[in-house]
C-alpha cells in the first residue's frame, strides 16, 4: 500500500471526489466536493489531499485542511474528509492514512492536529483526545478531537 499526494497521481482525482461527496456531501452538490479536490492538489500547500493506492487500485483518502468547521476557524489544520473503500474496511488503513497526515503535520511545524466526527470512541483508539463538541452547520452537533503532534513528531507506530 502507498499513500502519495493526489497531486503525484491526479488520475485519481475523479474518484476521490466521488467517494467524499458521497460520504460527506449530505444536501451539498458534487460540484462544492470537486473544487475541494481540485485545489488540494498543490504541492506543499493547503489543503492538501492524500490517497492510498495498491497496485492500481484506490483504496482509500483523507484530507490535511487549514478548516474543517466553520464555526472552529480558530482550530488549524484539520485532518479531514478520511475515506477507506468499503472492500480495504477493516485492514487498519484508516489509521494508516491517520498515521500519515500525524506525521506530514509534525514534518511541517504543526503542534496539534484537529478534526470532528459525528461519531463517537472512533478516533480515541488512534490517539485522539476528545475536547467537546461543535456544531457543524447548519444545527448538526458533532464531536472535536485534538491530536499532540509535540509528543508524535518522532513516532510512526499506530
Amino acid at each position: 500500500m502507498n499513500i502519495v499526494p493526489l497531486h503525484a497521481a491526479p488520475q485519481y482525482a475523479e474518484q476521490v471526489t466521488d467517494w467524499i461527496w458521497q460520504a460527506f456531501g449530505e444536501g451539498l452538490p458534487r460540484e462544492f466536493f470537486h473544487c475541494i479536490v481540485e485545489h488540494s492538489q498543490m504541492p506543499g500547500a493547503l489543503p492538501l489531499t492524500f490517497i492510498a493506492v495498491e497496485g492500481e487500485q484506490l483504496r482509500g483518502t483523507v484530507g490535511l485542511w487549514r478548516c474543517d468547521l466553520i464555526t472552529r476557524q480558530d482550530l488549524c489544520p484539520w485532518l479531514a474528509v478520511l475515506y477507506v473503500d468499503e472492500g480495504a474496511r477493516g485492514q487498519g488503513l484508516a489509521g494508516q492514512l491517520q498515521q500519515h497526515v500525524i506525521a506530514y503535520a509534525a514534518q511541517a511545524g504543526y503542534s496539534e492536529l484537529h478534526l470532528w466526527s459525528a461519531c463517537r470512541y472512533f478516533y480515541e483508539r488512534y490517539g485522539w483526545q476528545y475536547i467537546g463538541d461543535a456544531l457543524e452547520y447548519p444545527d448538526k452537533t458533532v464531536h472535536l478531537y485534538r491530536y499532540s503532534l509535540c509528543a508524535s513528531a518522532g513516532d510512526t507506530t499506530e
